[in-house]
């Protein structure tokens, strides 16, 4: 059995079943990386201040430099008997350069330690999803440029209300995934914060540099309270969060992938790379991959309420419980980059069916809040043109016909003042092109707000440091 670095205070030996109970390097072994570039800045600042050599520093950044590489080919041996990846790493250490290995740890504590490696690694995660999020806001936009003049129908309460162009659409999108950018750089700034310094819980004895640590490391700020420091988890509950409501998207998007997919709208058909067959239906196409974008989202969820749920009770200053964080963070992560990935690739290969969606366009009565603005300009207040145009609705429905099929006679039925100009107002490239208000689906609209896009796509050149 390893000896343990707080043996001095205990008369037995920890117990097998306790170490592989409290066992954690599993899951934070992962954190390798960012565990030895903390020590290499840790130890660079105690050198500079004096509670180390230069000679001493320059030999554990070398044994720790060897053991990252170590780690990285897979010939670094993990045992219960150490807990964590830093107990790992520094057992190691020992091995390879002597009893200098022993005063790596001076002026700081695991707690310290771990928080700083969880805000290294969330921070590096961080910018990988803006990156992938800008990636695919681009993808969305050039498949919204591609169908400026696809029609297709809009919907509310999943039934057909009014047209729209299929880029007004996917815009929408691209609207939702710019917020989901935005939150995440936002976070970053308070990812972006140096916890290392503050000891167990309240700092230490040791005249360290906690602002060159941070230079090191490339911080932006320096944990103002060590109790907080240890003890703070926000950075990875608003993660999740943010990250949660990019998979709400997501799976919106999913969802309509899979109801455009299937033969009662047929509006898509999915690239054969990006879905699967059944084991027994030889005629079936699913769409396994949107499905599972739309069930991972709950994997999200599901990892934010744990979180939640283990710190809402911890008191100050660092639990053990706070274990338990790394796991549902590094899933959350591997689940939403992963499916914001297969989604930039799939997007762009899908078939929109522009036949069908047309179809779409022309049957359902979508022309009749065009009908009732028409009577509200021939005066008529916009209740009783409601009412109106809703009579005309039933009679259409009665005898198997749109508005638009009406003859004038039978419109004027219901509103006397309606006119022959009126079946022009009624088509769906009037419906669309009409709707000019800012935001709304009118091509000149939709097409200003990809050009839009692509100009802030140009100018957003780097990640947020």
């Amino acid at each position: 059995m390893t000896e343990k670095p707080w043996d001095g205070r205990f008369a037995e030996k920890t117990d097998r079943l306790v170490e592989a109970f409290t066992s954690s390097h599993q899951v934070d072994r992962r954190l390798y990386r960012h565990d030895i570039e903390g020590s290499v800045a840790h130890c660079r600042m105690l050198a500079k201040v004096g509670v180390i050599s230069e000679g001493e520093a320059g030999d554990l950044v070398t044994g720790l430099m060897r053991i990252g590489r170590d780690i990285e080919r897979g010939r670094f041996e993990f045992s219960d008997s150490l807990e964590d990846i830093h107990m790992h790493i520094e057992a190691r250490l020992l091995q390879d350069v002597g009893k200098v290995a022993q005063k790596l740890h001076t002026a700081r504590s695991r707690n310290d330690q771990v928080a700083l490696d969880t805000r290294l690694f969330a921070r590096e995660e961080t910018r990988a999803v803006i990156a992938q999020l800008r990636g695919l806001r681009r993808v969305v936009v050039d498949l919204a440029g591609a169908h400026t003049g696809t029609f297709m129908p809009g919907y509310t309460h999943l039934q057909r209300a009014q047209p729209v162009l299929l880029a007004h659409h996917l815009m929408a999108y691209y609207e939702m995934f710019t917020r989901d950018q935005a939150r995440f750089a936002d976070a970053l700034q308070r990812i972006d914060v140096m916890p290392l310094g503050a000891a167990a819980l309240a700092g230490t004895t040791y005249p360290i540099d906690r602002h060159y640590t941070a230079e090191l490391l490339g911080f932006s700020e320096v944990a103002a309270n060590s109790m907080d420091a240890v003890s703070d988890r926000d950075f990875i509950l608003e993660f999740l969060s943010a990250a949660s409501i990019a998979m709400v998207h997501l799976s919106r998007l999913s969802e309509e992938l899979v109801l455009w997919s299937t033969a009662e709208f047929g509006f898509i058909e999915l690239p054969d790379a990006f879905a699967t067959g059944s084991s027994i239906m030889p005629q079936k196409k699913n769409p396994d991959v949107p499905e599972l974008m739309r069930g991972k989202a709950g994997t999200v969820f599901g990892d934010l309420m744990a979180l939640l749920t283990l710190v809402k009770g911890l008191p100050l200053a660092y639990n053990r419980d706070m274990q338990e964080d790394k796991a549902p963070l590094f899933r959350s992560v591997d689940t939403l980059r992963a499916c914001l990935e297969i989604t930039a690739r799939m997007l762009p290969r899908i078939r929109f069916r522009d036949d069908r969606l047309r179809q779409a366009t022309e049957h359902g009565f979508f022309n009749a809040t065009d009908l009732a603005d028409y009577l509200v300009g021939q005066g008529v207040p916009f209740r009783k043109a409601h009412a109106c145009v809703g009579q005309a609705v039933a009679y259409g429905l009665e005898h198997g016909k749109e508005l638009h099929e009406l003859s004038l006679e039978e419109l004027r039925n219901f509103a006397s003042v309606v006119g022959p100009e009126i079946f022009e107002l009624l088509t769906v490239e009037q419906m669309i092109n009409r709707r000019r208000s800012y935001g709304g689906t009118a091509a000149e609209q939709v097409e200003a707000a990809i050009a839009e896009a692509r100009r802030r796509l140009d100018g957003e050149t780097e990640v947020p440091k």
